[in-house]
């Protein structure tokens, strides 16, 4: 069954639960042309909560247009909305309840294609997982970037900017007077941050896959054409209804999953990005294959010019002709012959890609950004199962490094001690956070990027070696190693290292050790490990997440929502 017919409420009489169902269109101002129509579900993610989809109710309106100029019937409800700053303890630990939230939705109500808006950080990643668990035709829409903001003839970006400047802030080197100008200069309109954190990597991950149509990713939030391309993505969805494809798990495949681990690394993408990846991936059976993955890091240039990998803003990214355009240069790295949900091959997109004369922003392989791709993935007695750097926003002068373990237990026991004028920290030593993890923390919250120690800043110091099982903003900059598998919390090594330990990176070697021989480590094994870890909740989604999550190498997904993967 179709439209208004589809996924009749239950009472026993599928006859009275269609005359009811009528009586309510009715209600709604309808007429009885409702139930010949192709639904289009519109997936709404407004909130006053949430900054960066300002503009959400503008698209669902353009949407809807889409949608009944093409002549279907737009429906728009409402989801769960995440936003990065308003989230506690971290939007992470709230993505999977999206996640829930938007596959229950789109399966219980009637609907033959669902149109999703989304943008901040875990809002597509949880749509993109839930649309692959419901697989109904699905497209997305993304809320865009926000235009830059400026300060004394700079340009300046949420939330590269942001932490820079902040710890310009820490160090004394910028007065509580102008910290709080910059304040309000840094997001200046609706939109996500306009550097390449996890919002803008997700939006052009989304759209290198084929679930979303060309140039969705980079258009900024607030422009026109952010409204036609909501409408066009209206009427495409009509026809993905009325041809009842393509679905997700058409487009998810192994080729596309490899087609954006490429542009990942291309676009010196965020970290988050790879967990999310894997989580999308997962609901449909498939892997993304770290070692694989770290391959492509090897062999992929980074050829987008953002920060924090490198100096523009996603409004540059989009004028120098944003995703298609990277495609175009990319060529034989990905596979051309993808589909996508504008019924176009990703070759056909590429090929339609404008060529914008003497733009710097998408560069050529011949002149790459950094020579290599935006990721590594590392491994050692510190990360059995793996962990990340991203080596594209990391000081060259620390990817070989060697350096005194200055431990912190937890994220309080970060925030209450960094600070400390007593703390015995030197700028070569590695800063150590651990219990930062899916099940530690809980949520596995962006406390990777740890703060320089201030007494550390003052001296301008404005990087070092820091190493946790946590995440940090694919907005950052830093030589962080993140993402430990399996994280202290879970049993993983990263709980065995004590203050003093020697630490040894070597990212072009692919290696995170500690220098202390095996003997050693497994008698501290055998002790009790000082507490750290957030205790075991006992009601609600709190105790479901602990149960249920898994180890970041796995998406922090939930074991029952991956198909064979429940844990017994």
């Amino acid at each position: 069954m179709t439209g208004m017919r589809k996924g009749l409420t239950s009472y026993g009489d599928p006859g009275f639960s269609l005359f009811l169902r009528k009586a309510f269109i009715k209600a709604m101002g309808l007429s009885d042309d409702a139930l010949t129509r192709p639904i289009v579900g519109i997936a709404d993610t407004a909130s006053d909560y949430n900054a960066c989809h300002g503009n959400a109710a503008q698209l669902v309106e353009a949407i809807k247009r889409g949608v009944l100029l093409a002549g279907g019937l737009p429906m728009a409800f409402p989801t769960i909305s995440l936003h990065e700053s308003f989230a506690h303890p971290t939007s992470m630990f709230l993505r999977n309840l999206m996640a829930m939230d938007t596959e229950e939705m789109i399966r219980a109500q009637p609907m033959d294609a669902v149109v999703l808006v989304g943008g901040c950080d875990k809002t597509i990643p949880a749509q993109l997982m839930a649309a692959a668990s419901a697989d109904l035709p699905a497209i997305v829409v993304p809320v865009g970037p926000m235009l830059v903001g400026h300060h004394q003839g700079e340009q300046l970006g949420a939330c590269t900017d942001c932490r820079r400047l902040w710890g310009e802030f820490r160090g004394g080197r910028i007065d509580e007077r102008e910290i709080e100008a910059i304040s309000g200069r840094l997001a200046p309109t609706a939109g996500t941050c306009m550097v390449m954190g996890t919002a803008s990597t997700m939006a052009c991950l989304t759209e290198a896959m084929g679930l979303a149509l060309p140039l969705s990713a980079s258009i900024p939030a607030t422009h026109a054409d952010r409204l036609r391309l909501a409408e066009a993505s209206g009427t495409r969805a009509v026809a993905m209804a009325q041809a009842q494809g393509p679905r997700p798990s058409a487009l998810i495949t192994a080729a596309s999953l490899r087609n954006a681990s490429v542009v990942m690394q291309a676009i010196g993408g965020s970290t988050n990005g790879l967990i999310h990846l894997t989580a999308i991936a997962g609901r449909l059976g498939l892997a993304v294959d770290l070692a694989e993955f770290d391959r492509l890091g090897r062999d992929v240039p980074v050829l987008v010019d953002l920060k924090p990998s490198g100096a523009h803003y996603m409004e540059h990214f989009h004028w120098a002709g944003g995703v298609p355009r990277l495609l175009r240069e990319l060529g034989d790295l990905i596979d051309l012959d993808t589909p996508t949900v504008s019924g176009a091959t990703l070759r056909e997109v590429a090929e339609s890609a404008e060529i914008v004369a003497g733009q710097d922003v998408i560069r050529a392989r011949s002149a790459p950004v950094k020579p290599m791709g935006s990721m590594a993935v590392l491994h050692g007695n510190l990360a059995p199962r793996g962990a990340v750097i991203k080596q594209s926003a990391a000081s060259t002068s620390l990817m070989v490094h060697r350096g005194r373990a200055v431990v912190f237990e937890s994220v309080q026991d970060l925030a209450e001690r960094i600070d400390d004028p007593a703390l015995d920290v030197h700028a070569d030593d590695v800063l150590v956070l651990r219990n930062a993890g899916p099940l530690g923390a809980p949520g596995m919250p962006e406390a990777g990027y740890l703060p320089i120690p201030r007494k550390l800043a003052v001296q301008g110091v404005k990087d070092m070696v820091r190493l946790s099982d946590a995440r940090m903003s694919g907005t950052a900059f830093g030589t962080i190693v993140l993402h430990i598998a399996p994280e202290a919390a879970a049993g993983g090594p990263l709980g065995l290292v004590r203050d003093g330990d020697l630490i040894s990176l070597d990212v072009p070697a692919r290696r995170i050790e500690v220098l202390v021989e095996e003997q050693e480590l497994a008698r501290r094994a055998a002790e009790p490990r000082p507490p750290g870890a957030a205790p075991s909740p006992e009601r609600g989604y709190a105790a479901l997440f602990h149960r249920s999550v898994l180890q970041a190498d796995e998406g922090c997904d939930f074991d029952f929502l991956v198909p064979g993967r429940l844990r017994g």
